[in-house]
């Protein structure tokens, strides 16, 4: 089955013209000139980046979300075809009922009347990954079914053990294609999609983040009914409204769109600095809005999440850049060990601000978040730096973000709506309140560790034994020293435990 899969992408390789983008990029220039003198009878006339496109359509599901998720890779892709992936599109025909019905009777391992009062046969919505169904439960209630695609995972181990393959061969024999690190970006594809192909885990997804807006007067979460919910089905409540992108059709309804982006761009930040947890597929095909002008949030199969250092860093930084302090964010990256260790800060620092400051001179409602965030990205690149995925993942959704809002709202002002919650964010990370929080969750373990203190300081002592004698006094000291900040810790531990019970 490999074999043939093999020779249908290399058929699809050569239809498309894609050897002669290979060829036309590899390093060796001997290897371009012998192509040419090879296929010098072949032209294309349509660019790189539609063939390439078009190739990954013409392969099939897989290679399109693959396609999908380069598209966000623009600081390592070229723009033209980096702008081109981006209108890749999951344009699947949708399953035949009866295959649907099959798949719903083999998940659930008894008959579908015991679940479902009735299934509509025509699906609202269809995938690469799978397809929705409007049903209703023996209870009555209206739900959303949300099916895998049957075969899906067989597909899916194809298709990635073939990419992987190609993704070594690649580093292998072309120096670029190490520096693109083509085998991490088919793994971090394959961890994205497993997840994907596991309902359960979209499932969860939707119901921490509804949990985390649990109240929210602007945002509805569909609820996960987890007794109709396995590995290949999910089932949930169904909302319906309009596509955030049908502007014509919200005004129609009086819907206030100013209103409405100001509580996108409020949500997002609140996702990414409250949360660490964020949506991070909102294009408007999986933001609705409802006949009260709130926001409707489907597909939570693709999330990202931020550990605190990044979200430190990425606050910190943005605050940074709207004061112009350029030299901080420097500073901030290599404390973050995300820069080579020959690194110049000055260096950094200039290209930060051959970057930035030509931003700064448009009117700050025109400055796009996501723009930023690229460009410093492809400024990093310049230098070697590294490039943190979640750092990707976070800058496609803030385009995204940014895109819905400023199609609702034109004059919208991010920089306003996002300072805010910013400024609030760094204020508590240093409040004395959060500092205790801190201690308090430490406690116990600090805890632990009081009775082996008198056993590590004794062996400590022992050990500098046998030292000469112009270092007894420094061991001495290093031990009342030691027995000091053992009686610290403990006196510490002591009051915390003491402010927390109060």
């Amino acid at each position: 089955m490999n074999l043939l899969r093999l020779a249908t992408i290399a058929s699809t390789t050569f239809r498309f013209g894609l050897d002669e983008i290979i060829a036309s990029s590899w390093p060796a220039a001997w290897f371009a000139r012998l192509w040419y003198m090879l296929f010098f009878w072949r032209t294309y006339a349509a660019p790189r980046g539609v063939r390439l496109r078009q190739a990954l359509e013409d392969l099939g599901p897989i290679f399109v979300k693959f396609g999908q998720q380069l598209s966000t890779r623009q600081d390592i892709l070229p723009a033209d075809i980096a702008s081109e992936l981006a209108k890749l599109q999951d344009r699947v025909q949708p399953q035949p009922f009866e295959v649907i019905r099959a798949q719903l009777a083999a998940s659930y391992e008894r008959p579908l009347e015991e679940i479902f009062e009735h299934i509509e046969p025509e699906p609202l919505g269809s995938a690469s990954v799978a397809q929705v169904h409007q049903a209703r439960l023996r209870d009555g209630r209206t739900v959303a079914v949300k099916v895998l695609r049957p075969q899906i995972r067989a597909q899916v181990e194809r298709d990635i053990d073939l990419m992987q393959s190609f993704a070594w061969l690649t580093e292998k024999l072309y120096k670029y294609g190490r520096h693109m690190k083509i085998r991490a970006l088919v793994h971090e594809f394959d961890k994205s999609l497993r997840q994907e192909t596991d309902l359960l885990h979209e499932a969860a997804n939707c119901n921490q983040v509804r949990r985390n807006f649990a109240g929210h007067p602007m945002l509805r979460i569909p609820e996960v009914y987890w007794d109709q919910c396995n590995a290949n089905v999910m089932v949930m409540e169904l909302l319906l409204g309009t596509p955030v992108d049908q502007i014509d059709a919200l005004r129609e309804r009086g819907i206030d769109l100013a209103k409405l982006a100001s509580t996108g761009i409020e949500v997002f930040f609140t996702q990414v600095f409250r949360d660490s947890f964020f949506h991070a597929d909102m294009h408007p095909g999986n933001i609705h809005v409802d006949d009260e002008g709130r926001f409707i949030v489907l597909d939570f199969g693709i999330m990202g999440s931020l550990e605190d250092h990044d979200k430190e860093y990425i606050g910190a930084n943005f605050l940074a850049f709207f004061n112009r302090d350029y030299r901080r964010v420097a500073v901030m990256h290599v404390e973050a060990g995300w820069t080579p260790p020959d690194i110049s800060i000055t260096e950094f620092e200039a290209e930060i601000r051959a970057v930035c400051e030509p931003i700064f001179a448009r009117p700050l409602q025109e400055i796009s978040f996501g723009r930023l965030l690229l460009q410093l990205i492809n400024a990093a690149r310049k230098l070697n730096l590294i490039v943190q995925p979640q750092l990707i993942l976070l800058q496609k959704t803030l385009l995204n973000i940014e895109g819905i809002g400023r199609q609702l709202a034109p004059e919208l002002n991010l920089w306003d709506k996002a300072k805010p919650i910013l400024e609030d964010w760094a204020k508590e990370q240093n409040s004395p309140k959060r500092i205790a929080s801190i201690m308090r969750a430490n406690a116990p373990s600090m805890i632990s560790l009081l009775p082996d203190l008198p056993v590590a300081l004794r062996r400590h002592v022992r050990g500098m034994r046998g030292e000469d004698a112009a270092r007894a006094e420094e061991t001495a000291r290093l031990h009342r020293s030691n027995r000091r900040l053992g009686w610290a810790l403990a006196i510490a531990v002591i009051l915390l435990l003491g402010f927390g019970l109060g």
